[in-house]
């Protein structure tokens, strides 16, 4: 069967998830989570990519990217996927492939859904109880998103700026808006749409591209 076109539209983000072949580890220390982020932050410029949310876990990766022209993010995630890869290998004397076939991307339309995307990719490592709050993961995006100073790989999507007049008051909208409880059915639906790879946002802009 072919697999689905991508919808691949400039300045919209898209969901992306990146995971390790047959479950094996995707990272065997500190030391290569560093890596990955700053092949991550390198290519993403040369690329004109907007990094907005990640999370890195034992076995995958969650980005939230917004491209800014056609066929920017397919070469960032390939030269990211393969550089890391050969990286992974050198280190650590393996052959073969690490990542499980091709990335999965889901393009976000609408603020709301945008927030509730970059919410989910923070909460993963709660939900894998991991943590009991998503502040005490190094790897993501929450306490640059909500501590300063900041983070150098995020680039704040609107939706988030919108959330208050300063950054002070932004981090703490966005702190209280990951603490509060999420709707089950919410979640569901960000990761089904993710695995389907259709677009996540409202029926209208749904109906409107499919038309």
């Amino acid at each position: 069967m072919p697999r689905p076109p991508r919808i691949d539209l400039p300045g919209v983000p898209q969901h992306i998830v990146q995971r390790a072949s047959d479950r094996q580890p995707c990272f065997g220390s500190d030391v290569d989570r560093v890596r990955y982020l700053q092949y991550l932050c390198e290519l993403a410029r040369r690329e004109y990519c907007s990094v907005h949310a990640y999370v890195l876990m034992p076995h995958h990766v969650h980005l939230l990217v917004t491209p800014m022209a056609p066929g920017h993010l397919a070469r960032l995630m390939q030269a990211l996927g393969c550089g890391y890869a050969r990286y992974f290998n050198d280190r650590y004397s393996r052959t073969g492939t690490l990542w499980h076939r091709r990335y999965k991307a889901c393009p976000v339309m609408d603020d709301t859904y945008v927030l509730r995307c970059q919410r989910d990719i923070e909460l993963q490592p709660l939900r894998a109880r991991m943590v009991v709050d998503p502040a005490h993961y190094r790897w993501s995006s929450h306490r640059g998103n909500t501590v300063p100073p900041g983070d150098p790989l995020l680039t704040p999507h609107r939706a988030w700026t919108a959330l208050g007049p300063d950054v002070a008051a932004r981090r703490r909208a966005w702190r209280a808006m990951v603490t509060q409880v999420v709707d089950p059915d919410e979640t569901a639906a960000i990761h089904l749409h993710l695995q389907r790879q259709h677009l996540h946002g409202p029926d209208r802009l749904r109906d409107a591209l499919d038309a």
